[in-house]
C-alpha cells in the first residue's frame, strides 16, 4: 500500500495551516483546500490575501498553486529598466514566481549606511514584479552565498569583531540593522496585505554548520523572531544545503508558532547523473529531500538551471557557459524537472533563470565576470532553446491546478526495457492521472504504457522525458489519454482550447471521451480522426500548429485542439485579463495584454517577420500591436488573424572603436611620489582569520578600510645593505597578483596559479613572491601593487570571508631593515554606482574612468597594441550609437589577442566597472554592456585599464562592439545616471 502525502500527514498529526491577512497570528486549517480553477496572476490589488500551505502545495486564497519559479538577481543587472524586460520574459514563458536574493554588500558601503536608491532600488524591483504579475520569494540573507564577494557580506564586516552566522551578539547587532532596512521595504510588498506579491521569505541560506550547536539554533531563532517582529507575516523557510533535513519544522525555537515554517532544500545534479528521487519515490527520511518534512510541500528552493564557471574555465574545459547550456539543455530539464514534479515537488525554483553579470568587484573568487550560468535567458537577455520545457511546463502548471495535488499511484508495469523509468501519480480529488516517462539511455526507447485501459506505445527520445495525462478535464470535454504532452487548457470566448506538444515529426494520438460522434474539422496540419467505442481519436504528425475543431455530440462549447511541436509551442502565449483569458500565436514574445472596450491591446517583440493571431474574449473584435492598430480577419479557429505579418527587427549598425588615447599610470612606483595622505599601516591587531607574523605590522587591506579592487603599498626604509632578496607574503582571491618596484625600478610580478578541476572551489590563495635585490645605498622605497581580487565566501560558517587580502608580511634575506608602510586602496564609494564599482588604481582615484574626465592631453594610440612593461596603462575612447527607436539591441564588448600575452583589462563604460578580462587565462572574451548604462542612442565613453606583468608584450589587442541580439519591441529604457569626473 502506498500512502498519499495527505494520508501520511494525517497519521502523524501534522496540522496544515495558512496565514490570514494582516498577520495577526490567527490561523485556519487548510488541509481540505479546494482545487478549483487556476488562480489569476497576482498583483498589488489592495485586497488582503491568505498565504499558506498544506502537505501538497502552497495555498493562495485557499486555492492550490504550484510555484513555478525562476531565480534572477537585480544586482546582476545594473539597469532598473531591464528588470522589467527579464520579468516580463519570465512571466510570458510560464513562470509565476521570481526568487530574489538581496545582497547586503550591494546596499551597505559602511556600518549603519544602507542605500536602496538607483540601481539598488529594491522597492522598484518589487513593484515591477507585482505589475508584471509574479509572486516573489524574497531571500535577504543575511548570508546569501550566490557566488558574490564574501557571500553577500559587506566588505566592512570583514574587519569587525563577532563570529558571523552564529548568535554572537556583535554579529547580530549588524544583522538586525541590515534586516531592519530590508524588512522596512519588504513589508510594503507582502501579498497578505495586498500591497505586493511576496509570498515566501527566506531566513539564511545553506546553513549546514552549527546545526546541532546551541549557537546555531539560537541564531535561527533570532532570525525567525526578527522577521516576525518586523511584520513579515508570510511563510518562512531556510534553504538546506543539499538534503540533510537541516532546519526542518520543529528543529529550532519559533516562539510557539506552528504551521508557518517550510522545509526547503537545493540540488545541482550533474547531467551525467541519473535524475534523483527527492520525494515520493525516494529513500525517505531526513536525507531524502522532501521526505524530511512530510507535512509541508516538496520545496526545491534551488535546482540547477545551469552551473557557474571559474577563472580559466576548468569546469567546462575552457568552453565557457555555452558548454554549460549544451550539457544542461532542454532534454536535461525535462528529465530532471519532470522527475521533481513526479516526486511531489510543488515549489520549484530554477537557479538561475537569468544569471546576468557579476560586474565591478561583485564576483566571488570562484567566478569571473559573466554569471550567464548557462541559464534559459542568457546574459544578454536573449531567449535560448532551454526555454522550451520551462515554457511548456509553466503554462501547464498554471492552467491545470490538479497538478498541485498529486499522490503516488500504483506501479502499472510500464514496459520499455532497462533504462526506462515510469512514474504514476493521481489527483485524489479529480482522479486525473499523470505519467512521467524518463529515458536514461543514449538510444530512443518505446514505452508500453497502460493508459485508461489501453496499452499505448509511446516513444521517449534518448536522455529525455515526457509527461502524459489521462482523465484530465479539457473544459467541457474529457481527455481519455494523449501521447502528446499537455501544455495549456483555457476557455476563450465561446470555445475551450487545449494545447498539446511534442518533438517535431512525432506522430501523436489524442483520445477524447465522446459517447456519440462529434463533428470534427481538421483546420490545419496533418491529422486524421476516428470515432469508436465512445471515444474520438485524433492522430497527428507534429509540425507547426495542427488545429482540430471538435463540436457537438451533446456538448455546448466547441473544443479547439492545438498540437504544436516544440519550436511552435514557444510562440503560443497565454495571458489572463480581468475580462478573461486570451491566447496569442506568432510573435517572438508577448509582453502585456489588456482589453479596452472592443480592442485587445498587445505588446511584445519580434525578431523576424511574424504572424499575429489572437483568440480573444467574446466581444473583443479589434487588435493593436505595440500601440499600432492591426487589420485582422476572422479564422475558422475562432481567432483574429492579422492580414499582414508583423515587421521584424531592423538592422543595427555598430561603429568601429577608434580614436583611442593612451596614458600610463602607477606614479606610486616613483620614489618621490607623495604618499603623505595615505594611511599608515601600523596596526598591531586584526579581526582577520589570516595570522599576522610576530613582529610585523598588520598590512591586510581590509583592516584599513580598503575592501574592493587594487591596493597599493609604499614602504620606506633608510638602508638595506647586504640584502640579497625581498620576499612578499600575500593573500588574494583567485587569480590575484602582486607586482613590486624598488626605487621606481620593477622587481617583477608574481601571479596566483590558474585553478584546475581540483582547485576550482578554492577562494583564498596565499603565496610568497621573492625577488632578487641589489639595493645600493639608501634611503629606499618599496612600491607594491596587489590585485587582491575578492573575498572568499563563508559557506561553512567559519568566518572565511575574513581571510586576509593584500600583503601579510615582508622579509629580506641578508638584511633586516625597519620598514615604515603606508597603504592606499579605493577612494570613497561612488554615490551612484555603489561601493563595488571602484578599486584603488591611480586612474580610478583620479576619475580617469568617468565620462566627463578631460583626456585631451593624453597620447593618441591605435589598437591592436603590443608593448612590454610592468604596470598599468589606460586607454580611452568615445563612440556614438544610433539604434533605431523601438529596437532592443543587446550589445557586448569583445576583446581578443594572442593568448600567450600576459595582461588583464578592467573595463569601464560611462564610468561603470563592467568586468575584468584576463587575456592569458579566460575563458571570457565578450562582456555585456547593459542598455541604460550603455546609451544606445547617444554618446558613450569607454575606458580600459590595462595591467601587464611585464613578461610578455601586452595589448589591448582587438577591441570591438558585438551585437548579441536584437528585437523590435523591448521595454522603454531610462539612462542610468552617470555623473562625470565630479561624480
Amino acid at each position: 500500500m502506498v500512502l498519499s502525502r495527505r494520508t501520511f500527514s494525517a497519521l502523524v498529526g501534522t496540522a496544515a495551516l495558512a496565514l490570514p491577512p494582516g498577520g495577526n497570528g490567527e490561523v485556519y486549517a487548510a488541509a481540505d483546500a479546494p482545487g478549483g480553477p487556476a488562480t489569476g496572476p497576482p498583483g498589488a490589488d489592495g485586497h488582503p490575501h491568505t498565504v499558506g500551505f498544506d502537505a501538497h502545495s502552497m495555498l493562495i486564497d485557499g486555492r492550490r498553486v504550484v510555484l513555478w519559479s525562476g531565480e534572477m538577481h537585480p544586482f546582476r543587472l545594473p539597469s532598473p529598466s531591464l528588470w522589467r524586460d527579464v520579468l516580463e520574459k519570465m512571466r510570458a514563458h510560464g513562470y509565476n514566481t521570481v526568487s530574489v536574493y538581496v545582497s547586503w554588500n550591494y546596499h551597505s558601503p559602511a556600518p549603519g549606511r544602507y542605500d536602496f536608491t538607483g540601481v539598488r532600488d529594491l522597492d522598484l524591483f518589487l513593484r515591477t514584479a507585482a505589475e508584471v504579475g509574479l509572486y516573489v520569494t524574497l531571500r535577504p540573507g543575511p548570508y546569501i552565498n550566490a557566488e558574490v564577494d564574501a557571500g553577500g557580506f559587506p566588505g566592512w564586516l570583514t574587519a569587525t569583531r563577532g563570529k558571523a552566522r552564529t548568535a554572537d551578539p556583535a554579529y547580530l547587532r549588524h544583522v538586525d540593522e541590515w534586516l531592519t532596512a530590508v524588512n522596512r521595504i519588504a513589508v510594503r510588498h507582502l501579498y497578505t496585505r495586498g500591497t505586493g506579491t511576496i509570498v515566501l521569505y527566506q531566513l539564511e541560506n545553506e546553513y549546514a554548520d552549527h546545526v546541532t550547536e546551541a549557537t546555531g539554533r539560537a541564531y535561527m531563532a533570532h532570525l525567525h523572531h526578527k522577521a516576525r517582529a518586523d511584520g513579515i507575516d508570510v511563510p518562512l523557510f531556510h534553504n538546506d544545503k543539499g538534503r540533510n533535513g537541516h532546519w526542518a519544522p520543529g528543529s529550532f525555537d519559533t516562539g510557539g508558532e506552528h504551521g508557518r515554517w517550510l522545509y526547503g532544500f537545493d540540488g545541482y545534479p550533474s547531467p551525467s547523473r541519473t535524475p534523483p528521487d527527492w520525494g515520493y519515490f525516494g529513500p525517505g527520511g531526513a536525507k531524502g529531500g522532501a521526505s524530511a518534512s512530510p507535512g509541508t510541500p516538496g520545496f526545491l528552493a534551488e535546482f540547477g538551471g545551469g552551473w557557474f564557471d571559474p577563472w580559466g574555465g576548468a569546469e567546462f574545459d575552457r568552453k565557457g557557459y555555452a558548454e554549460s547550456r549544451r550539457t544542461r539543455d532542454a532534454a536535461y530539464e525535462r528529465r530532471f524537472y519532470l522527475t521533481n514534479l513526479a516526486n511531489g515537488i510543488t515549489i520549484h525554483n530554477v537557479y538561475m533563470t537569468f544569471g546576468g553579470t557579476s560586474w565591478g568587484w561583485l564576483p566571488a573568487p570562484v567566478v569571473y565576470t559573466s554569471y550567464d550560468y548557462g541559464a534559459a535567458l542568457d546574459e544578454a537577455r536573449q531567449p535560448t532553446a532551454k526555454l522550451v520545457p520551462m515554457h511548456q511546463l509553466g503554462h501547464l502548471l498554471g492552467s491545470v491546478p490538479e497538478l498541485a495535488e498529486l499522490d503516488r499511484a500504483e506501479d502499472l508495469g510500464v514496459g520499455g526495457g532497462p533504462g526506462l523509468r515510469a512514474y504514476h501519480l493521481v489527483n485524489p480529488s479529480t482522479r486525473a492521472h499523470i505519467h512521467v516517462l524518463r529515458n536514461d539511455t543514449a538510444a530512443e526507447l518505446v514505452a508500453a504504457v497502460p493508459l485508461a485501459g489501453a496499452t499505448v506505445r509511446v516513444p521517449v527520445p534518448a536522455l529525455d522525458a515526457r509527461l502524459l495525462a489521462t482523465g484530465l478535464s479539457l473544459g467541457h470535454r474529457k481527455l481519455r489519454h494523449s501521447t502528446a504532452q499537455p501544455m495549456l487548457r483555457l476557455a476563450v470566448g465561446r470555445q475551450d482550447i487545449a494545447v498539446f506538444t511534442g518533438r517535431a515529426g512525432e506522430t501523436t494520438q489524442t483520445v477524447l471521451e465522446s459517447p456519440t460522434a462529434p463533428a470534427v474539422r481538421v483546420l490545419a496540419g496533418q491529422a486524421e480522426h476516428t470515432h469508436r467505442d465512445g471515444t474520438l481519436r485524433v492522430e497527428a504528425r507534429l509540425g507547426g500548429l495542427t488545429r482540430v475543431l471538435v463540436e457537438g455530440a451533446g456538448v455546448a462549447r466547441p473544443l479547439l485542439l492545438l498540437l504544436a511541436d516544440d519550436e511552435t509551442s514557444l510562440r503560443l502565449w497565454r495571458h489572463d485579463t480581468p475580462s478573461g483569458s486570451l491566447l496569442v500565436y506568432g510573435p517572438a514574445l508577448l509582453r502585456t495584454a489588456s482589453l479596452h472596450g472592443t480592442t485587445a491591446l498587445l505588446t511584445g517583440d519580434t525578431v523576424e517577420e511574424a504572424d499575429l493571431e489572437a483568440w480573444l474574449p467574446h466581444g473583443v473584435t479589434e487588435v493593436a500591436w505595440n500601440r499600432h492598430p492591426v487589420r485582422t480577419r476572422t479564422t475558422p479557429s475562432g481567432s483574429l488573424r492579422a492580414t499582414r505579418r508583423l515587421p521584424g527587427a531592423g538592422r543595427v549598425r555598430l561603429p568601429a572603436l577608434t580614436g583611442w588615447r593612451r596614458r600610463a599610470e602607477n606614479p606610486e612606483a616613483a620614489p618621490r611620489f607623495d604618499d603623505s595622505a595615505w594611511r599608515r599601516a601600523d596596526r598591531t591587531t586584526s579581526y582577520s582569520i589570516t595570522p599576522v607574523p610576530a613582529g610585523q605590522p598588520v598590512l591586510l587591506a581590509d583592516d584599513y578600510g580598503f575592501h574592493y579592487g587594487d591596493v597599493w603599498y609604499r614602504g620606506r626604509f633608510p638602508d638595506a645593505a647586504g640584502a640579497r632578496s625581498v620576499s612578499f607574503s600575500y593573500v588574494t582571491g583567485t587569480q590575484g597578483l602582486l607586482m613590486a618596484w624598488l626605487d621606481g625600478k620593477p622587481l617583477g610580478t608574481h601571479r596566483m596559479p590558474v585553478p584546475d578541476k581540483k582547485t576550482v572551489r578554492q577562494g583564498s590563495w596565499s603565496a610568497t613572491a621573492t625577488f632578487p635585490l641589489a639595493p645600493g645605498t639608501g634611503p629606499h622605497v618599496l612600491s607594491v601593487l596587489v590585485r587582491r581580487m575578492q573575498h572568499d565566501e563563508d559557506g561553512r560558517a567559519e568566518d572565511s570571508h575574513k581571510a586576509g587580502r593584500g600583503l601579510v608580511s615582508v622579509s629580506f634575506e641578508g638584511a633586516t631593515p625597519r620598514v615604515a608602510w603606508r597603504i592606499q586602496g579605493e577612494a570613497a564609494p561612488d554615490p551612484v554606482r555603489g561601493p563595488l564599482n571602484n578599486g584603488g588604481l591611480y586612474g580610478e582615484r583620479q576619475g580617469w574612468h568617468l565620462p566627463g574626465f578631460g583626456d585631451g592631453d593624453w597620447t593618441p594610440a591605435a589598437l591592436p597594441r603590443a608593448e612590454q612593461g610592468q604596470g598599468v596603462v589606460w586607454y580611452r575612447t568615445g563612440f556614438r550609437l544610433s539604434v533605431p527607436s523601438g529596437t532592443d539591441a543587446s550589445i557586448g564588448l569583445t576583446l581578443t589577442d594572442d593568448p600567450s600575452r600576459a595582461y588583464r583589462v578592467q573595463i569601464f563604460l560611462n564610468g561603470w566597472n563592467l568586468g575584468q578580462y584576463i587575456n592569458d587565462v579566460g575563458p571570457q572574451h565578450t562582456f555585456v554592456l547593459p542598455n541604460g548604462v550603455l546609451d544606445t542612442q547617444g554618446d558613450n565613453t569607454l575606458a580600459l585599464a590595462v595591467l601587464a606583468d611585464g613578461t610578455t608584450p601586452a595589448g589591448p589587442g582587438k577591441v570591438g562592439l558585438t551585437l548579441l541580439g536584437r528585437a523590435a519591441g523591448g521595454v522603454p529604457v531610462r539612462r542610468v545616471h552617470s555623473p562625470g569626473a565630479g561624480g
